[in-house]
């Protein structure tokens, strides 16, 4: 799949700060050659803004590039541009430090993520997702649950990434609003449906798994072409994207230590059947009373 509008502004980001790097150029002087502030060209640079033509052309001057190497730049500046409004309609309810992360992931070659307290978005069902923003008491469910289910596209591409998962067993019990089996069947049922294909794995972490602690959520993503990796953190007011070689590689580290202490896929499967027979049976107690 060709890649989304931020990946590829995230890819001219990335290359760009190299060449200011080997060009032995501060970010501090590229804003004074562009008449800017440093911290936008920290954001030009993260792929969190888009960057002008002009600007990307002066940049080039500055860092002595020319020739072949400089019209890649500056097709890929193009293409960066190429696309406005895709954040309008039921979308814009997507906070706007979510939106990298969406617009990335169909782009991805493979995505680790690791959830200790909830489902994450792409598995969950929509039964679950109408009972989530309820109880949160959202505005604008409809929206949500649209821009959500928009996002299991990335299970029917062409050539969709690996996408494994591993959860908490915690997030197979802790329903949104509480107790609710109904919700919480529908949930298993779904992805034992979803695990079926082809490059989706799913993982679960027993309570009773040998780690010494887990760590916070967190998701891995990497790329087929030349956008940087990173890893990304939700946090309460926000998300973080790490792309930090050494920071990168923490992760990856965390992520094989889950990985080893979690049940294989046929086991992650009956752990499903046998807690979707659970759920079952207290919703028969739930009806009969």
């Amino acid at each position: 799949m060709a890649s989304t509008v931020t990946s590829r502004r995230k890819q001219l980001g990335n290359e760009l700060r190299h060449a200011r790097n080997s060009a032995g150029l501060t970010q501090q002087r590229v804003a004074e050659i562009l008449g800017c502030t440093q911290g936008k060209v920290n954001k030009i640079e993260s792929g969190a803004v888009g960057v002008k033509l002009g600007d990307v052309r002066a940049m080039l001057d500055a860092f002595d590039i020319s020739g072949e190497e400089a019209d890649t730049l500056l097709n890929l500046a193009r293409a960066a541009a190429g696309q406005r409004g895709h954040w309008s309609g039921y979308r814009s309810v997507v906070p706007h430090w979510f939106r990298t992360f969406t617009d990335l992931e169909p782009a991805a070659a493979e995505i680790m993520t690791w959830h200790g307290e909830r489902i994450p978005g792409p598995l969950q069902s929509e039964h679950f997702m109408l009972k989530q923003f309820t109880e949160f008491g959202a505005t604008d469910v409809t929206s949500l649950v649209r821009n959500r289910l928009d996002r299991k596209a990335v299970f029917d591409q062409q050539q969709p990434p690996y996408y494994r998962f591993i959860l908490s067993e915690s997030a197979l019990r802790r329903a949104p609003g509480g107790n609710s089996p109904a919700v919480m069947l529908d949930q298993l049922e779904h992805m034992l449906e979803l695990e079926k294909r082809a490059r989706v794995y799913l993982h679960v972490l027993p309570f009773d798994a040998r780690l010494a602690s887990v760590p916070n959520d967190f998701t891995i993503m990497r790329f087929p072409d030349r956008t940087r990796d990173f890893v990304y953190i939700e946090h309460s007011a926000g998300g973080i994207y790490l792309d930090d070689i050494k920071d990168f590689q923490i992760f990856v580290d965390s992520w094989d230590r889950l990985r080893g202490a979690a049940l294989e896929r046929q086991e992650t499967r009956q752990f499903f059947k046998e807690l979707a027979e659970h759920y079952r049976e207290e919703l028969n107690r739930q009806t009969r009373q």
